[in-house]
């Protein structure tokens, strides 16, 4: 990707010069885009698919949730994760609470400090979501930096012989599990991946947007291909995994205070670096309705 600056218009696009991520100048997310601006944006998007928007200061979180709802419409927040006040997830349905804060006891928020391994959100769903935006409120003076990889490079990039083997195959997402390792309520501890209940999606999947193929491989436990033998599900998805992380194909985010990512889930994935928990980082985050998989 280029490193050079692309100005258009009053907006700015300033690429990360890694596989993925880019910086845009010239917008406030606090106030309205025009019909110019928001298709520059979401061109942006399309092309880098991680955008950072730095400088924003305090930010309402009724702004957030209206920057967020001009890429679709917004997923409600699971309930568990609104701890913030009684009154929290009744004035803001669609804000999700990402902290390690615990106050009297009881933690504000989810994911702690601990490292979240790599993954795409959600994708035990029929209809995993589009994407994505987190808003950086406090954050830890060292660690919880948030990492990117681009899984259009990952496809394109994959051996042939590996490419042919994945071409057609589908992958069961795990659904037991939430995304702090915790078992669900009502669900089994699975020990055996044949046995996974969740959603069944293309290993490689075609971007409703741009038409590109990208692969698609959500969490890594407890994934299993249906149809193979156990030895040979897992063999072909350790390869898969191990080829998609490579440094190569990654950017990493270090948060600064107001900073806004918004990131596509449908063709990349992300982990977080675990940080000291005696210090504090506080995060609100939207998501954006997806599609069916094809």
């Amino acid at each position: 990707m280029a490193e050079a600056a692309l100005a258009v218009s009053s907006i700015e696009i300033v690429p990360s010069g890694k596989a993925l991520g880019a910086d845009v100048i010239g917008v406030d997310i606090k106030r309205d885009l025009s019909a110019e601006e928001l298709g520059q944006v979401r061109q942006a998007w399309a092309e880098h698919l991680v955008l950072r928007f730095r400088g924003n200061g305090e930010v309402p979180l009724q702004k957030l949730a209206d920057f967020s709802r001009l890429f679709g419409d917004l997923d409600r927040a699971p309930v568990a994760s609104q701890t913030m006040g009684k009154d929290f997830a009744w004035q803001h349905p669609e804000i999700t609470v990402i902290s390690n804060v615990v106050v009297d006891g009881t933690p504000v928020g989810g994911l702690g400090s601990y490292e979240a391994v790599w993954h795409s959100d959600m994708t035990y769903n029929a209809t995993p979501p589009k994407g994505s935006a987190l808003y950086a409120v406090e954050i830890p003076p060292s660690g919880g930096d948030t990492h990117f990889a681009n899984m259009y490079l990952a496809y394109e990039t994959l051996p042939t012989n590996l490419k042919a083997q994945v071409e057609h195959l589908h992958c069961v997402h795990d659904a037991s599990r939430n995304s702090a390792g915790e078992l669900r309520m009502g669900f089994a501890d699975i020990t055996d991946p044949r046995h996974t209940v969740g959603a069944v999606h293309p290993v490689v999947r075609t971007h409703p947007v741009t038409g590109k193929r990208c692969l698609f491989l959500g969490r890594r436990r407890n994934a299993y291909l249906p149809g193979q033998p156990l030895e040979e599900s897992e063999a072909l998805l350790d390869a898969l995994w191990a080829h998609a992380t490579r440094p190569e194909f990654v950017w990493a985010q270090q948060w600064q205070l107001g900073d806004v990512i918004l990131w596509d889930n449908r063709c990349t994935m992300h982990r977080r670096d675990s940080f000291d928990p005696s210090t504090r980082r506080l995060m609100y985050r939207t998501q954006i309705t997806g599609e069916a998989v094809i």
